[in-house]
Formats: structure tokens, C-alpha cells, sequence
């Protein structure tokens, strides 16, 4: 070791870096620093407008927990429920995210949805277990920005996003049509009754309907609309008929339209075009044929049973409606009539578009009635008594003269049906009292009092008399017969007896002869035919006893009934 001291190494210094632990320890503020700053920017800029809601009532609402939805979507939540000043209704203010902001306009409707029985059944069931929300339907773009509403009281029938088209149908009556009705097209249901509104005048009803799409496409300028509710039954000339467009129809009422000649190129109406209601099917089917000729008709006798709307036939065909029956005075005569006047109507006269042409109508019922055509009432119904008009040709008609009254031909008539059998019976009883019944009671009574002389004349009762005193003798003769008869006749069954132990006892010497003489003698075939003619002669008594005893009288007359025979 050498002796040189080192001196001491210095100890070892810790540096502290402060810069790196200032940012260790600030790193972590920063961060919640900054996600606390994006929360609240993404809150604020998500955050929508407050909105005011007026409805009758809150049932169902609840402050913080009632969301408005949209398609399943949240897009706010009930903050505020309290009562108007005046205690009518109730004003709630929603919280309503930054995305519904294009929605808030003057169009958008709002409702509380919780669970509704209505016409078209039950609604809102969900509600049941999530609690009810309030619905928002935006209506369609275009309109004003708008924070206070007006809340529905009923969802509306149809949302805004719903393909379809809107009609207006006029109508006198609604019937027991209503919000929610549904509306028929072949018996499927393509759309609902969205509201009614009375005229200015208050005499016509307009109804809203809408169609969805693709049914829309039906409803041309040719489509016909009648009022589906209920039954239909109508005692027409066809017997009893009952028509029912559904049972929902029948509950909750209906409205049904059919488009005759459709045709696959024809283009849909435009929306909120007006149509007619019509009462049923049968009007407005009624209402598609074009009236081609108004004629008319009076009749002098009764016309029970006959209204405006009856059918007019021709051949059984109908061809044409009743439209007036009114009863009409002829001042001149002093007498009354009832005008009946109809249409004709060429669509249901096919081919006929050469004979109804314009201008020619007057000259066509001219030839007509010069064959014998003739106006009259027919009975269409028994059972309820309904009068129909029918167009008959009577060839042995008296002649008649046709007359026009402005645009209106002027048929003659002719009693039908019950006046028919009326005036039969008329003749009848005119024929009958031309009889002169007086005389010829006078001569039947003389013929019986003739009669009655020779019944009580001598003569009749003198052969009565002879006749009586033959059939007594008659009688005699035949007891006296009877009474000689009578030994013989008892003795006639022993004889018989007789002659029948006679042939047994012969039967039996045969069969003694038989074992001596054999099978082939001589002798035993005579006897044979012995025993067999006195056996004939036995039956022959025996027959001749049977009929004696039954016709004694046969021993005078013979066997056929004629003496001497």
C-alpha cells in the first residue's frame, strides 16, 4: 500500500425534474377539464328550443319522465306541467333536442298517445307498461317556425307521411258516419273518415276522406261514392235482398266507391275534388246512366204503391226510373188525374243508339204506339205492395194519340194488373145482370110443378101398384120352389156319401183282385175304368149338391138364368 492518502469522493446529488411532474400531475385534470367542456358544447348545441303544449288534460303526463317521440324516437322530455289561469286546460313545456328543431313548425301536430278504444279499435296498448308519451307528426315541410301548440285530443287518422289522397264527399246526411270510419273499395278497407264540415247554410254536410296509396290510383272522374253503413234491405221487384258492406260498416259506419270501366291508363283525380255521397249502391248505380228521353203518363185511377225511383220495364227489363207522381187538375173537364213522369234511359237499352238518336225520339214512340204500346201500372211486389211502371204492347188496343209538352213525350195509358181484373169482373157482373133471371126462375118453377104433377098423377101410381103385386108373386113362386126343393136337396149330400163308400169299396177289392189276377189282366183294367167313371159320377152329385143348395131357383130358370133352358 503506498502511503499517498486520496481524499473523500464527493456523495452522489438527486435533481428533481419539475417540469416532468407538473405535467404528470395536471394531465389528468386537463383531460376531465376537457371532456366536461365537449359534454357541455355537445349539450349545448343538442339542446333544442322549449316548446308549449296546451291540452284539456294531463292524464297520463309526468314532469321529467313524459318523452315526445317521433317514429320511436326521443326528442325531448316534459320538464313543466301546470294549469292555465283561467283552469280550462293544462300547459306543458317540453324540452325539445337540437334535431327536432326542423320539425317545430305551424304544420306539426301533437297528442298523447296512451290506450284508446275507437271505431277502428283499440289503440296505444304499449302504453300499458312503458306509461304514455306524446307523439309529434310534423305535417308537411314548407311552413313557419312555430314553440306553441295546440295539442289533439284524438291521433289523427292519418300522419302526414302516409301515401294517399284526400276527397271531399257532399252529402244531406252523415248517418252514423264518423272520424275513423273506414272506406271500402271491393269490399277491402283502403281508408278512414277523417272529419265532416257543415255548410255555410247548414243545409249539406262536406266529409273528408282519405284513400291510401295504392288504391288512390282508383278514383277517377267516373267513380261513384255511397254511404256503406249499416244493412241494406231493400223489398224491390226481385224479391227480398239484405246488403252488408262489413260488420265494421255496420258498427262504426262506412263509405264505400267502385269505378265502373276502369281501365288500367286511366289517371287518378287530383286531391280534394268533391264527389257526391250517395244513400246506397242502388243510387249511385243508378246515377251512371245518362237520361235519354223523358216521357210521361196520366192515369184516372188509384196509383197506390208507386213512388219516385220505381223501376220502368219493358219486357221485364228495366229500362228507365220513375221520377214524379203528382197529383194534377183539369180545369176544362173538371176532373182529376195523376201525371206520372219517367226517363228512359239508353245505357241500358244497348244497340239502340240508331233508334234514340236526338231529334227522332217524338216519331219512334209514335210507331210504337201505333203497334199497341201502352203505359201501365204493374204490381212489383205482393208482399209490400210496390207499383212498378211497365211498357206493354196491346195489339187490340183502341187507337191513340201521342202528344209532346215541351221536351216531354206523353204516353197513352192503359189500366193494368188489379184494374185489369176489376174491369173483368165489372163485365162480369153487367152480363150477369143482363140475364133475366126472373124469367127463367119463372120457367123452372113451372117444370117442377109439372114434374112433381106426374110423380102424383093415377098412372104412376097404378104401374107403382102392378109392379108391387108382380114381385109379391115372384116371391111366392119362389118359396113354393124352395119348399118342394127342399127334401130333395137335403137328400143330395147322402146320395153323394154314398157313392163315394161304394168307390172305396171297390178301391179296396181291386187290391184283393190285384194279388190274384195281376197287374196286366183284363179284367182288372174294366174295372179300373168302373171305379173311375163312378168316381166322376161322385164328384159330378156332389157338384150338382153344392150348387143347388146355393141356387134353387135353378131347377125354374136353368143354370143361365132362363127358364125352359
Amino acid at each position: 500500500m503506498s502511503g499517498t492518502a486520496h481524499p473523500p469522493s464527493s456523495p452522489p446529488t438527486a435533481r428533481i425534474d419539475r417540469k416532468s411532474r407538473l405535467q404528470m400531475v395536471w394531465l389528468i385534470p386537463i383531460v376531465a377539464v376537457g371532456i366536461a367542456l365537449f359534454l357541455g358544447y355537445r349539450a349545448y348545441t343538442s339542446r333544442g328550443p322549449t316548446i308549449l303544449l296546451t291540452f284539456t288534460t294531463a292524464d297520463g303526463l309526468q314532469a321529467g319522465q313524459t318523452k315526445v317521440k317521433h317514429k320511436a324516437v326521443d326528442l325531448g322530455t316534459v320538464r313543466g306541467i301546470r294549469l292555465s289561469d283561467d283552469m280550462s286546460h293544462v300547459e306543458v313545456s317540453v324540452e325539445m333536442q337540437h334535431a327536432a328543431d326542423p320539425l317545430l313548425t305551424e304544420r306539426a301536430r301533437f297528442w298523447v298517445v296512451r290506450p284508446r278504444l275507437g271505431v277502428g279499435g283499440v289503440s296505444g296498448l304499449d302504453t300499458l307498461l312503458s306509461g304514455a308519451y306524446i307523439s309529434i307528426d310534423p305535417g308537411e315541410g314548407g311552413g313557419a317556425r312555430q314553440i306553441r301548440f295546440t295539442g289533439l285530443e284524438e291521433p289523427p287518422a292519418v300522419r302526414s307521411d302516409e301515401p294517399g289522397t284526400t276527397y271531399v264527399l257532399n252529402t244531406a246526411r252523415i248517418g252514423s258516419l264518423s272520424s275513423g270510419s273506414p272506406v271500402f273499395f271491393h269490399d277491402i278497407q283502403v281508408g278512414e273518415v277523417l272529419g265532416y264540415d257543415l255548410s255555410p247554410n247548414g243545409d249539406a254536410v262536406a266529409i273528408k276522406v282519405f284513400v291510401r296509396a295504392p288504391y288512390n290510383r282508383f278514383v277517377t272522374s267516373a267513380t261513384r261514392f255511397w254511404n256503406a253503413s249499416g244493412l241494406s234491405v231493400d223489398l224491390g221487384t226481385q224479391g227480398v235482398r239484405v246488403q252488408m258492406e262489413s260488420l265494421l260498416a255496420v258498427i262504426a259506419g262506412g263509405v264505400a266507391f267502385d269505378t265502373p270501366g276502369l281501365h288500367a291508363d286511366d289517371k287518378p283525380i287530383a286531391a280534394n275534388t268533391a264527389f257526391p255521397l250517395f244513400r246506397d249502391q242502388t243510387q249511385a248505380t243508378e246515377s251512371g246512366y245518362s237520361v235519354n228521353a223523358r216521357l210521361m203518363a196520366r192515369f184516372e185511377g188509384s196509383v197506390r204503391g208507386l213512388a219516385p225511383g220505381a223501376a220502368v220495364e219493358m219486357f221485364g227489363i228495366r229500362v228507365g226510373s220513375v221520377s214524379s207522381v203528382r197529383l194534377e187538375a183539369d180545369t176544362a173537364k173538371r176532373d182529376l188525374f195523376v201525371e206520372v213522369g219517367f226517363d228512359i234511359q239508353r245505357d241500358r237499352l244497348p244497340g239502340t243508339d240508331r233508334l234514340l238518336h236526338d231529334g227522332n225520339e217524338i216519331d219512334v214512340a209514335r210507331a210504337l204506339v201505333a203497334r199497341g204500346l201502352r203505359v201501365q201500372l204493374a204490381t212489383g211486389n205482393f208482399l209490400t205492395g210496390s207499383k212498378i211502371v211497365s211498357l206493354e204492347f196491346m195489339p187490340d188496343a183502341p187507337p191513340a194519340e201521342v202528344k209532346q209538352e215541351g221536351n216531354i213525350i206523353v204516353l197513352p195509358s192503359a189500366p193494368g194488373g188489379l184494374d185489369n181484373i176489376a174491369a173483368s169482373v165489372g163485365q162480369i157482373l153487367d152480363k150477369v145482370n143482363r140475364l133475366p133471371l126472373d124469367q127463367v126462375v119463372a120457367n123452372l118453377n113451372t117444370a117442377i110443378a109439372g114434374v112433381a104433377g106426374m110423380t102424383n098423377g093415377p098412372e104412376i101410381k097404378s104401374a107403382l101398384q102392378s109392379m108391387a103385386q108382380a114381385m109379391a108373386s115372384a116371391n111366392d113362386a119362389l118359396k113354393h120352389i124352395d119348399s118342394g126343393l127342399g127334401p130333395t136337396m137335403s137328400k143330395l149330400p147322402q146320395i153323394a156319401q154314398g157313392l163315394q163308400t161304394t168307390v172305396d169299396r171297390a178301391s179296396r177289392l181291386l187290391a184283393t183282385m190285384d194279388a190274384g189276377y195281376g197287374d196286366n189282366s183284363e179284367f182288372r183294367r174294366n174295372l179300373i175304368r168302373l171305379l173311375s167313371q163312378a168316381s166322376e159320377t161322385a164328384r159330378s152329385v156332389r157338384l150338382l149338391a153344392d150348387f143347388l143348395d146355393q141356387h134353387p131357383e135353378a131347377l125354374v130358370r136353368g143354370r143361365s138364368g132362363r127358364s125352359g133352358d
